[in-house]
């Protein structure tokens, strides 16, 4: 998948799963989305950035605690 090397998307573009695999593989990102565990099962099929945060709040199993994590998030949906 060399030739789908992504180094970053944009809010409001779309992008083939395929595309979001290679960045996702390649760049240290969430992704959310709608379609749930089946985001990387059609190679083909087409998703939309919609938004974009700079971090989030996660819950810790082991302490209890909420951290925030600086780690860039995309929400996409299939188009």
């Amino acid at each position: 998948m060399t030739q789908y090397r992504l180094s970053e998307v944009e809010v409001g573009q779309n992008y083939k799963a395929k595309e979001l695999d290679s960045f996702v593989s390649t760049t240290d990102v969430v992704v959310l989305s709608n379609n749930e565990s089946q985001l990387f099962t059609d190679p083909e099929r087409e998703y939309k950035i919609v938004d974009s945060f700079a971090g989030f709040f996660e819950h810790s199993s082991e302490d209890g605690e909420k951290y925030y994590r600086e780690k860039q998030a995309y929400i996409v949906e299939k188009v």
